[in-house]
């Protein structure tokens, strides 16, 4: 299946999530996280891994040459709800870094994060232990001590000087 074919497939699974969730009033299992590795493969040079494959998702390309990634998406509905958490995070496998993709409410991405292993770690440790155990980071911790690399209105941000700290 070519490039254009897969991406218009991928538009398509969009459209079904989007009607399914206005329809059934939740959202459809499990397509968030098929889309976020379309999504972060198609924007950030990265290689999606085989199936099978455990503790990543994509291998990176170009900037990102050789480095194990795992993908986790999020259809943001309600910028205002608090406590949203990412999926659940392989801590003990192998893998070099984690991709949020944040989608909107079509679940067209909005913006990607990147944290490295030994700050996402830091992180889980950080959550109450039942959570951590799991593997579970709220996606403001995520975007907290993650650099934000593509967004929808620049692209790829990985050009500039990381600064996680707030700005006043």
């Amino acid at each position: 299946m070519g490039l254009y074919q897969v991406d218009k497939l991928m538009g398509e699974a969009r459209r079904l999530a989007r009607d399914y969730r206005l329809a059934m009033g939740k959202p459809l299992p499990g397509i968030s996280a098929e889309l976020a590795v379309h999504d972060a493969c198609r924007l950030l040079e990265l290689e999606a891994a085989p199936a099978g494959v455990g503790g990543y998702d994509a291998v990176g390309r170009g900037r990102r040459e050789g480095k194990r990634v795992q993908i986790k998406g999020r259809a943001i509905f309600d910028e205002g709800k608090s406590g949203q958490r990412i999926g659940q995070l392989k801590t003990e496998q192998e893998w070099d870094s984690v991709l949020l993709v944040l989608m909107d409410e079509s679940y067209e991405p909005y913006e990607i994060y990147e944290g490295e292993r030994e700050d996402v770690l830091s992180a889980v440790d950080k959550t109450s232990s039942n959570r951590g155990k799991r593997g579970a980071v709220s996606v403001a911790r995520f975007k907290a001590i993650a650099r934000l690399v593509w967004t929808r209105e620049n692209g790829a941000e990985d050009d500039e000087v990381w600064d996680n700290q707030v700005r006043r």
